[in-house]
């Protein structure tokens, strides 16, 4: 079982920025494929950002040049740079560790709201 943690949602005016953070269990941890998804009120849960175990990235159209995806195998956490924040970014934010298709790990999320 691996344990996967998000933190640094909260409240911020539109064109602010925020980190959020993503720690997961597990001493392989550098080859999980880790993932940053979002889920607006009435809305499918859609990819924001992935990044692969060789640090290759790939982004949402909606957020391509705003947010940058990173990850630190030494702590064992993958953050989200969120820059230039639009009202439309408000949303929960969950963090994803693939593993295999049959080992996906999930966090509990964290709100992201963005208004003035």
């Amino acid at each position: 079982q691996v344990q996967v943690v998000e933190s640094g949602g909260g409240l911020v005016q539109p064109g602010g920025s925020l980190r959020l953070s993503c720690a997961a269990s597990g001493s392989l941890f550098r080859l999980y494929r880790m993932g940053w998804y979002r889920q607006a009120t009435g809305k499918q849960r859609e990819l924001v950002a992935g990044i692969t175990s060789m640090g290759s990235t790939n982004y949402a159209d909606s957020v391509k040049g705003r947010f940058t995806i990173s990850r630190d195998n030494g702590k064992n956490t993958v953050y989200l740079q969120m820059n230039s924040l639009k009202p439309e970014d408000t949303a929960v934010y969950y963090c994803n560790a693939f593993i295999s298709n049959t080992r996906e790990y999930w966090g509990q999320g964290t709100q992201v709201t963005v208004s003035s």
